[in-house]
């Protein structure tokens, strides 16, 4: 067994969400996949199994791959400002070419910590391997709790929104489509201001599409989630009755923005419940168009994009197949005739 692994009943209402999010939706598991995965790397992933971070061994194999990655043809602007606060900074990575789709990347971190620059090549290599493809990439930061709580995520994923609308035709982007990318912390701050009217200006999101990876969009006042008396508190506060207001999954009927979700066959059980809840309740709003799933096999949340410009490319051609097909929205629906 893993032993990284925790059984018991500490569990037990978690992966009970998760079974009946899914059966809710009709599959008893989303599809596994991965393509690549360096031998060296694939070893310490299995070897780590479940957890929090990738590892410092996982890391560094990962930052001496992207070290040799190409990353010519992309141009880089550093730290151009959002808003006031020394966090509220963006990092552009720009192709040649205008009228560019436009990528936008927030990172993760518990809430409370992480950035933009978590190393020299951790998150550029995300926005450089969709420069690579044909996008602005932008990469960007936000402020953190304990100081900045709930609503500051979705107010600055609005504010990011705001700038590129106004300033991206100049570095050439097209502010007609604007996709954003989060990742955990970033994820749940990019799911704020996609399907909750009181993060959105008057006009709407101006989003073409959202990609949410392991992120959170259900709060419960669970005491066997390991998370919940650090980031998660920090950010939503200690208050459990303020929790299904703040919970994105309560406020998705108002959206249409396109959804692609993802998590890592090794990822945080907590994580992996509301990705079923938000996944289930997407399926039920659209008759059941359920969005893209996809769960990447051997990553952990740690490195769920660390592989990003790398020969380990499926998640990335995974996203833009599924933004140059319209995400599936030619899909014919067809019930299923009651037993």
């Amino acid at each position: 067994m893993n032993k990284n692994v925790t059984v018991g009943s500490r569990w037990s209402r978690t992966a009970l969400r998760v079974a009946v999010a899914l059966a809710a939706a009709g599959i008893a598991s989303p599809s596994v996949f991965a393509q690549n995965v360096p031998p060296e790397i694939k070893k310490l992933l299995i070897e780590q199994g479940y957890g929090y971070s990738g590892g410092d061994g996982t890391r560094k194999a990962y930052e001496e791959l992207l070290a040799k990655m190409p990353k010519e043809g992309v141009k880089v602007s550093k730290d151009l400002a959002y808003g006031k606060h020394a966090r509220q900074k963006i990092d552009l990575y720009q192709p040649q070419g205008k009228n560019l789709p436009i990528m936008v990347f927030f990172h993760g971190g518990g809430y409370t910590g992480g950035a933009r620059d978590n190393t020299p090549y951790v998150h550029a290599n995300v926005l450089t391997y969709f420069a690579r493809n044909g996008f602005l990439g932008v990469n960007a930061d936000f402020r953190l709790a304990p100081e900045f709580m709930w609503p500051s995520g979705g107010q600055d994923v609005a504010a990011v929104v705001k700038w590129l609308q106004e300033n991206a035709r100049e570095h050439g982007g097209d502010p007609q489509r604007i996709y954003l990318f989060g990742t955990s912390a970033g994820a749940s701050h990019v799911a704020q201001y996609a399907f909750d009217r009181r993060f959105q200006p008057a006009a709407g999101t101006g989003l073409a599409g959202i990609i949410l990876q392991s992120g959170r969009y259900v709060l419960h006042s669970d005491p066997d989630d390991p998370s919940l008396q650090g980031g998660v508190q920090a950010y939503f506060g200690k208050d459990p009755a303020t929790y299904e207001s703040r919970s994105v999954v309560n406020h998705i009927h108002g959206s249409k923005v396109p959804v692609m979700l993802l998590l890592t066959e090794f990822d945080q059980l907590n994580l992996a419940a509301t990705t079923g809840e938000l996944f289930a309740a997407l399926c039920k709003r659209d008759a059941g168009r359920c969005p893209r799933f996809i769960q990447l096999k051997y990553h952990n949340h740690g490195t769920e994009y660390h592989h990003f410009n790398t020969g380990d490319d499926y998640l990335g051609r995974e996203i833009l197949e599924w933004i140059s097909s319209g995400f599936g929205e030619t899909r014919k629906f067809v019930a299923e005739p009651r037993s």
